[in-house]
């Protein structure tokens, strides 16, 4: 299955961390001022969207969506839904948090979207990856430092953590008590989490460089 990657303009420092993640196959899709991180990531665009209001719109480099600068969905959403009109279903974003919260949060709701729809969906920043866990069991490797469990609308129940430092059985985890942050997986294990009812976000944490 061909997947999107789609490119947002938050700031990118761990490209090295960042590119090993890419396929060869990967359809790169760029919005706006993402287009400065193309030569760091070692890739060029197959479509570039955007208003480009923090962005010089470029010339011939690829196909080019313009978008009007008043509009209900920003760049990124627009990016994943022409996407999905595409007929993806495997997504990466990239460049989607940090700095700007109010952009950070819109783009962790499009894992909420996309996990909606059925589709597959991470997002990365420049210390961990980041999926919704609805009814799959995930698995986190030995290799991350922490990861941790939020739930971001209603409530979550008959979570289920296994093989980690602390494991849960049949919990409940509400918006207004986040008690899932920083978890350990085992050493020499692979730690689990699944739901029984609801959605959770997952983050796997690097280690520090």
């Amino acid at each position: 299955m061909r997947r999107c990657v789609v490119i947002g303009g938050a700031g990118i420092r761990r490209t090295e961390k960042i590119r090993q993640y890419l396929r060869e196959d990967d359809f790169y899709l760029f919005c706006d001022s993402g287009l400065r991180h193309r030569e760091a990531l070692g890739i060029r665009p197959h479509l570039i969207v955007g208003d480009f209001d923090s962005y010089p719109r470029p010339a011939g480099e690829a196909e080019v969506i313009a978008l009007p600068r008043e509009k209900d969905d920003t760049d990124t959403v627009f990016a994943v839904k022409e996407a999905l009109r595409r007929g993806f279903e495997d997504f990466l974003l990239l460049g989607a948090a940090g700095e700007r919260l109010d952009h950070t949060l819109c783009n962790v709701s499009l894992l909420l979207f996309l996990d909606s729809l059925g589709k597959r969906a991470l997002l990365l920043d420049d210390y961990s990856e980041m999926e919704i866990v609805s009814g799959k069991k995930a698995l986190i490797a030995d290799s991350f430092a922490y990861f941790s469990v939020l739930n971001l609308f209603g409530t979550a129940r008959g979570i289920r953590i296994e093989h980690a430092k602390f494991p849960l059985q049949d919990a409940e985890i509400t918006c207004e008590y986040q008690y899932g942050v920083s978890n350990e997986v085992l050493p020499g294990s692979t730690a689990s989490v699944s739901v029984r009812e609801g959605r959770i976000l997952l983050i796997r944490v690097w280690p520090e460089v």
